[in-house]
């Protein structure tokens, strides 16, 4: 079946019959997937993860267009877990997310899934229940044409981390900066000094923004297919394969380059284009690429994805004879992305109204960390790395056939701007979250237009469940279908679907952790059926909800000589209950408690109100040596991430703060202090060791000095 028989099946919903569908042809493929946990060592480090069929990945499901599938999953967990059939047009309750469109799989049961498979294409399928997905819960769904034409091999690309997702995901909301640290992206001082980037750095600082990086997480392993590396030996000069590229990492992007030259893209995310020949691309999370590479020689050639930070990569190797590797880049420059960030940053947090109008990758702003762009690489071996290689964006990409719309129904247009707060790492939509936004209400038929401006520093790939849309680009009536838009800082994308479906359908952040976080919407279709997968829809949509409100616990506690102080706190998207404390081992104390609720985008204000008990030798009752008082208070992060915090006790006595913490001096040395108009004051500095425990000092007013360890949590 050609592409413009699917856009016909996707637009107007005609059978497949009026196509010219050969029913008589049609097979039903039975397929069983059985969920299960294991022990994996991709590090050195046994650790859980979870299986299906007793590997990561899953098995590649592989299928004929036009016939059937027929999935039974079988869950042997303890707990539930779900499977998306990623980019695939099926029936709403088929779709497998949990609670929304499909119910979750109970432990110790068995679902069945069945729906016609009406395209062609790379797809995968994945969990869609909490972050099972960052440990092994993913496989590719290939779909073929009738009649193949090259051969091909399967890539699925995924990113591994030997620590629990739970904890990385905790992590992210407690503003850790181990992630940088295990990735030399600190941007320190100490750095800035050395290499000539002080007033940079200071500038950044006074506009409120925290070190420069594409990524979030520190991951132990990249993996292809499961491995770091893997390799097909049968291929030899002047063969033509096809490598169906899916990346299905939890949030890592990667870039695609062949030792052996450029290779040409065929199909995206499932859907095919005109070709196109490019020296390499970018593949975002949960996108897939189909490209053809032609073998030159009698030799071994690498297909290398490198994640964006450059901090690792995944190789498949084809061919055999002596091994050609493709380039190696350096590290990135990201003093340089920071003097970029400041010119296109606001104080107020928002990106500057710029007079070019970016879309559709056309202007990639990290290019100005890449150092190969600076100096050319691999001298002699690779022409193409002279000056600026040819790099793949979605403006090259063309529809084989015309994707324009039937002239029917109304067109409905929504404007979202992605806004989002790497420092209490809150992702969101118009700075609402899917719980705080609920659902978007569309009707069958209409035109959805969907304007997209990322406000953030970080790209984003937005997927929609259940459809395909057009990115609307340079060749307007031939515009290419995708089902994830990568999204770049700054940019501004249009993207347009038909609605020719019915029930729930989300749209989300494909970084994991963007998601869970609340970066997404719920499109809604208006008189749909009730789902007979979901027995209470409420209870069942607070449940979906749950995702972007969870709580989670962090806190710092430092065991020193002069005794201890710390902070614990338990907090959400907008709001947290925290307590801090400075006991000295003589048993002078003083311990403060609040309730926060934050506001804003980057949430630079809150207020608070709370409790403040202290005793100390000497002075009479509410001074600050012996206070027992009810107080409410209002802290904003001023120029330069200083916290200022002013508050108003039960008494009348008025106490202003300012508190800095977490300056680095060097990529592990870091600096705090406060002082306060009671006359109190600190400073201190610590020594980063592992992800949890530094070295301390500091000097207390009150407790005098103190050398000790520090727990970060």
């Amino acid at each position: 079946m050609k592409l413009n028989v699917r856009i016909v099946r996707y637009y107007l919903l005609l059978l497949l019959c009026i196509a010219g569908f050969n029913f008589s042809r049609a097979q039903t493929k039975v397929v069983h997937l059985y969920i299960g946990d294991t022990m994996v060592n991709f590090t050195g480090k046994q650790r859980m993860a979870i299986t299906v069929n007793g590997s990561i990945p899953g098995p590649e499901l592989h299928f004929t267009e036009g016939d059937t599938a027929e999935i039974y999953v079988h869950n042997t967990l303890g707990t539930e877990t779900s499977v998306h059939w990623h980019g695939l047009i099926l029936p709403n309750e088929m779709d497998g997310v949990p609670y929304l469109t499909t119910a979750p799989i109970k432990a110790k049961q068995t679902a069945r899934y069945t729906f016609p498979l009406v395209q062609h294409g790379t797809y995968w399928y994945h969990s869609h229940t909490g972050l099972q997905e960052q440990i092994g819960l993913y496989g590719a769904f290939i779909i073929h044409e009738k009649q193949e034409k090259y051969s091909e091999k399967t890539l699925i690309l995924s990113d591994w981390s030997d620590e629990m997702p739970m904890q990385i995901d905790r992590s992210l909301h407690a503003a850790t900066d181990w992630y940088n640290v295990r990735k030399g992206a600190a941007q320190s001082y100490g750095e800035a000094i050395r290499d000539g980037y002080l007033g940079t750095k200071l500038l950044s600082e006074w506009k409120r923004m925290h070190a420069m990086d594409v990524s979030d997480v520190f991951y132990d392993a990249y993996l292809v297919n499961g491995r770091r590396n893997s390799r097909a030996t049968e291929f030899a000069k002047g063969d033509t394969v096809r490598l169906r590229v899916i990346n299905g990492s939890s949030s890592t992007y990667y870039w695609l380059q062949f030792a052996g030259g450029p290779v040409q893209v065929i199909a995206n995310d499932g859907a095919d284009v005109v070709p196109v020949e490019v020296d390499r691309l970018i593949v975002g999370v949960s996108e897939t690429y189909d490209v053809l590479v032609i073998l030159p020689e009698n030799k071994t050639f690498e297909f290398r994805a490198t994640s964006e930070d450059r901090i690792g990569k995944a190789s498949y190797f084809l061919g055999a004879g002596d091994t050609v590797f493709a380039p190696t880049w350096g590290r990135l420059h990201y003093f340089e992305g920071m003097i970029m960030m400041n010119d296109m940053m606001r104080m107020d947090g928002n990106m500057k109204s710029m007079k070019m109008h970016m879309q559709n990758q056309i202007m990639d702003m990290n290019t100005v960390m890449y150092p190969e762009y600076l100096s050319p690489t691999d001298s002699g071996s690779h022409p193409y790395h002279y000056g600026i290689p040819k790099t793949l964006n979605y403006n090259m990409l063309r529809s084989p056939e015309n994707t324009v719309f039937p002239d029917t129904g109304e067109w409905k247009e929504f404007n979202f701007t992605l806004t989002g707060n790497m420092n209490r790492y809150v992702w969101a939509i118009d700075n609402k979250t899917v719980s705080e936004a609920g659902k978007i209400w569309i009707n069958p038929g209409d035109k959805i237009r969907i304007i997209l401006y990322n406000n953030t520093m970080m790209r984003h790939p937005m997927h929609l469940h259940g459809h395909f849309f057009r990115v609307r680009n340079e060749y307007g009536d031939f515009s290419p279908l995708k089902t994830v838009l990568d999204i770049m800082p700054m940019e501004r994308d249009t993207i347009e679907f038909l609605a020719t479906e019915s029930g729930d359908w989300y749209f989300h952040c494909h970084i994991l952790y963007h998601m869970m976080s609340g970066m997404g919407r719920i499109f809604s279709y208006e008189g749909s059926s009730p789902n007979p997968t979901i027995e209470e829809p409420k209870k069942s949509l607070r449940k979906v909800y749950a995702d972007d409100r969870m709580y989670h616990l962090m806190g710092e506690i430092d065991i020193a000589s002069n005794g201890s102080d710390g902070e614990i706190m338990y907090g959400n998207t907008r709001n947290v209950l925290s307590a801090e404390w400075r006991v000295g081992w003589m048993g002078d104390y003083e311990t403060e408690t609040h309730i926060s609720r934050f506001f804003g985008k980057n949430q630079f204000f809150s207020v608070y109100a709370g409790t403040d008990f202290r005793s100390r030798e000497g002075g009479e009752t509410n001074t600050k040596d012996n206070r027992q008082v009810a107080c409410i208070g209002l802290n904003y992060v001023l120029p330069g991430l200083i916290e200022s915090d002013l508050r108003l006790d039960h008494t009348g006595k008025v106490r202003f703060q300012l508190h800095r913490d977490d300056l680095a001096l060097t990529q592990r040395i870091r600096m705090r202090g406060m002082w306060n108009s009671d006359g109190e004051f600190m400073v201190g500095s610590s020594y980063i060791l592992t992800k949890y425990w530094s070295a301390s000092l500091h000097y207390d007013s009150d407790m005098k000095w103190g050398l000790g360890m520090r727990f970060t949590y």
